[in-house]
C-alpha cells in the first residue's frame, strides 16, 4: 500500500461493503448501504483537515477550541454513482460546497466522454474531494481530475468504494498527486471494464435501472 494509497479496513466498512457485493441486495438496501459506508469512508478522507482555533464559551468557561480552517470544502460528484457517496458526506460535512461532473464510458472504447461540468468557485483555495464508487480503469476519474486541474484546483484528494489495480496504476501516473481512499482493492477488470469480483454497475444498482 503506497503513501498515496489509503485501503480503509475498519470492520463496519468491510461488512458492509460485503452486503453491498451480495447481488440479492435490494435497490433500496443497496443505497441505504452506500449512504452508512460513505460516512465511514469521508472520516478517513477528512483526515489531516488544517485546523485553526477560535475563542468560544462553555457553559463553564471560555476556552480556545478547534475548528476547521480555510474555505470550505469542495465536494465533487462524478455522475450519476458518486451521488450516492456524496449524500452520505454532506450529512457530515453540510457546509461543504459541491460540483458536479458528468461523464460517461463510450461501451466500444471505454473513454470517457463529458457531458455536464459544473464546479464551486475559488477551487484553487480549497480541499477538493472527488467521489465515484468505482475506480475500475480510471478513464473517467483522471479525465475529472484534469478538469478540475484546469479550474485551478490543487489539494485533490479521491475516494472510491472500490478500485482495481487497473485504475489505481491509471490514476497514479495521470496524478500521482492525488492520494485514493478506498474500502478495498479487487482482483482486475474483466473484458468489459468491470470490477472483479466487484459488485456490478453502482449507478444501476442504486437507482434500479439497466
Amino acid at each position: 500500500m503506497s503513501e498515496q494509497l489509503t485501503v480503509v479496513n475498519h470492520p463496519l466498512v468491510q461488512h458492509k461493503l460485503t452486503l453491498m457485493r451480495e447481488k440479492d441486495t435490494s435497490t433500496a438496501g443497496f443505497r441505504t448501504l452506500l449512504r452508512e459506508i460513505s460516512l465511514l469512508l469521508a472520516y478517513e478522507v477528512t483526515r489531516g483537515l488544517d485546523l485553526t482555533t477560535k475563542h468560544i464559551e462553555t457553559p463553564i468557561c471560555g476556552m480556545d477550541a478547534p475548528i476547521l480552517d480555510g474555505k470550505k470544502l469542495a465536494l465533487i460528484s462524478i455522475l450519476r454513482a458518486g451521488n450516492g457517496l456524496l449524500d452520505g458526506i454532506l450529512e457530515l460535512i453540510p457546509a461543504a460546497r459541491v460540483g458536479f461532473i458528468g461523464l460517461y464510458r463510450d461501451p466500444e472504447t471505454l473513454k470517457p466522454v463529458q457531458y455536464y461540468y459544473k464546479v464551486p468557485a475559488e477551487l484553487e483555495d480549497r480541499i477538493v474531494i472527488v467521489v465515484d464508487p468505482m475506480l475500475a480503469t480510471g478513464n473517467s476519474s483522471v479525465a475529472a481530475i484534469d478538469l478540475l486541474k484546469k479550474s485551478g484546483a490543487r489539494n485533490i484528494r479521491f475516494l472510491c468504494l472500490l478500485a482495481a489495480p487497473e485504475g489505481i496504476k491509471r490514476m497514479q501516473e495521470a496524478h500521482p498527486d492525488v492520494p485514493i481512499v478506498t474500502a478495498a482493492v479487487d482482483s482486475h477488470l474483466n473484458d468489459h471494464g468491470y470490477i472483479v469480483p466487484g459488485l456490478g454497475d453502482a449507478g444501476d444498482r442504486m437507482f434500479g435501472t439497466k
